[in-house]
């Protein structure tokens, strides 16, 4: 690997940064000590801040020569609702909130290049540095597009980074085109009359329905869809009665829907309120019929993902590199810029939990898992290929 020395000397003032925000997690929108932490820093080293984009998100201005041009990096900042099983001394003081997903990380690396930018400005233009609140569920890319940051700080293209726990760590993993999924939420309602168990007849049953749909909603992913397009939809509650001996009045159905691109989820959408409905009508019932579109697939731009892939091969070496990795049915709000900007978003690798520190939790280092934890080693990593990636996209004249 070939990364800045500077930022390998300055790998464990990262490590304490890190390390505090995972102490300190904060949720979507509450992401208040985070911001001012991270302005601070930007501050202490002379780097200009904007605050108050997408409610507690922020943009540090970092600019050298005369070029007019400019590059984004993103880190996103907020934590889970979830408890914390580490009982190592950074973990979580916080019950129910936990960073499991390594923001802390994201948020620390950014730093570590914006420190790197600021002293040395090896480069020519601008970079903005997006630190983002609200990715888990809040859609707080979309809220901050919405406070004016493409007008706001005129980009060319933007860029986004992950760990990935699986990929070896420090390895660096994207593919051209869809790389995350649409994630789309749905609750549906059956309402039939209810009616002593034992005298079915004189009701009209919900729960019998509620299966019935969910039973013709699956053809929709072997029948109607081309085997040749992705897309998945999970059941995943179902909520009736409250008695044996009682048909209740309703039936719910709430689960998810994930697709690479939209004509897809346009097609899975249609399907399930004609198949839900149309059961419905055929047994006299009726149907409340919600569908919520969160995030959009992310689509990574095909110039930008190609020039990534050669500054990842320049820091980590080309066997490091893969550049056609596997896409996710996960999903990621950055996908909110991409629409609006070409760019990239890319896997760094967490590896499978060997770093972990005595005291943590006996479950696995994987995303969403109480017993995770930032792998501290991918730090200076992350931090030299956004040095390498501004360097390479804004070289000095």
């Amino acid at each position: 690997m070939k990364l800045v020395e500077p930022i390998i000397a300055f790998q464990s003032e990262l490590r304490d940064i890190r390390r505090d925000l995972h102490a300190h997690p904060e949720l979507s929108y509450e992401e208040v000590r985070t911001s001012d932490a991270v302005a601070a820093k930007l501050t202490e080293w002379g780097i200009p801040v904007v605050r108050g984009l997408g409610v507690t998100g922020l943009v540090g201005i970092i600019k050298n020569g005369t070029s007019d041009r400019a590059i984004g990096l993103r880190a996103d900042m907020d934590a889970l609702p979830m408890q914390e099983v580490n009982t190592f001394p950074h973990a979580s003081r916080h019950p129910g909130k936990m960073h499991a997903c390594g923001h802390d990380g994201h948020t620390a690396m950014l730093l570590g290049a914006a420190y790197h930018l600021a002293r040395q400005r090896d480069f020519d233009g601008t970079v903005y540095l997006v630190f983002q609140p609200a990715e888990e569920g809040g859609a707080g890319a979309r809220k901050m597009i919405e406070d004016g940051l493409f007008e706001r700080f005129p980009m060319e293209a933007i860029y986004g980074m992950h760990n990935w726990p699986g990929y070896a760590a420090g390895t660096m993993n994207v593919c051209t085109g869809p790389m995350m999924a649409s994630s789309n939420e749905f609750h549906v309602t059956v309402r039939g009359k209810g009616a002593h168990a034992a005298q079915p007849h004189k009701g009209i049953d919900p729960v019998m329905i509620a299966v019935q749909i969910a039973q013709a909603w699956q053809t929709i992913i072997t029948r109607n869809k081309s085997p040749l397009d992705t897309a998945v939809l999970s059941i995943t509650q179902i909520h009736a009665g409250s008695a044996t001996n009682v048909i209740p009045d309703t039936a719910q159905l709430v689960g998810t829907v994930r697709t690479f691109t939209t004509p897809v989820l346009d097609l899975v959408e249609r399907r399930m309120r004609e198949l839900a409905e149309g059961i419905a009508a055929a047994f006299e019932a009726e149907v409340d019929f919600e569908f919520k579109r969160n995030y959009p697939p992310l689509v990574n731009h095909e110039k930008e993902t190609a020039f990534a892939v050669e500054v990842m091969k320049a820091v980590v070496g080309e066997q490091n590199v893969d550049a056609n990795a596997e896409p996710t049915m996960g999903a990621e709000d950055f996908a909110f810029f991409l629409q609006e900007k070409p760019g990239c978003y890319i896997f760094i690798g967490n590896g499978d939990g060997d770093h972990r520190e005595g005291g943590h939790g006996l479950g696995p280092c994987v995303l969403h898992n109480g017993s995770y934890d930032f792998n501290d080693n991918l730090l200076p990593v992350g931090a030299s290929f956004w040095v390498r990636l501004v360097e390479t996209a804004l070289p000095l004249r």
